[in-house]
């Protein structure tokens, strides 16, 4: 855990994490597991978190702030709660699909390629909410 995390008790961090919908139906065991295994990190607006093209070396969850996702027909905005870089780390053989830069102060956390998946064996529940935001994703790009 970073300093900035340690700051905070346990139970303000598991709390935070819970209003998090990819994170809001798992046990306090489990969000204490992904609170071991992430990185907290500031960004100013501006920074670019994610270049197309480049393989996937983490999912980002936004704690606080926004970012702005470029992709090739559109723009989308993600803010507080919403997470991105999900589809790079399902097969090592993807790359990003767009370019995600800090819209904002933005404060959110990393998890590694090999933590995520880890996580993902031990609370597989991860990955049935990834998968309800993927649909709806995916739905929403072809209108």
């Amino acid at each position: 855990m970073n300093r900035d995390m340690a700051a905070e008790s346990m139970t303000e961090r598991i709390e935070k994490l819970r209003s998090v919908p990819l994170f809001s139906g798992l046990s306090d065991s489990s969000l204490e597991q992904i609170i071991d295994h992430a990185t907290e990190f500031e960004a100013s607006p501006g920074h670019v978190l994610v270049q197309p093209n480049q393989p996937g070396a983490g999912l980002f969850v936004i704690e606080e702030g926004k970012v702005t996702v470029d992709l090739r027909d559109r723009e989308l905005e993600l803010g507080e709660g919403e997470f991105f870089g999900e589809l790079a780390m399902l097969d090592d053989s993807i790359t990003h699909t767009g370019r995600v830069c800090a819209a904002t102060q933005l404060k959110a956390l990393a998890i590694s390629r090999d933590d995520f998946a880890e996580l993902l064996e031990q609370e597989p529940t991860i990955a049935r909410s990834m998968l309800r935001v993927l649909a709806k994703r995916v739905t929403e790009a072809r209108r």
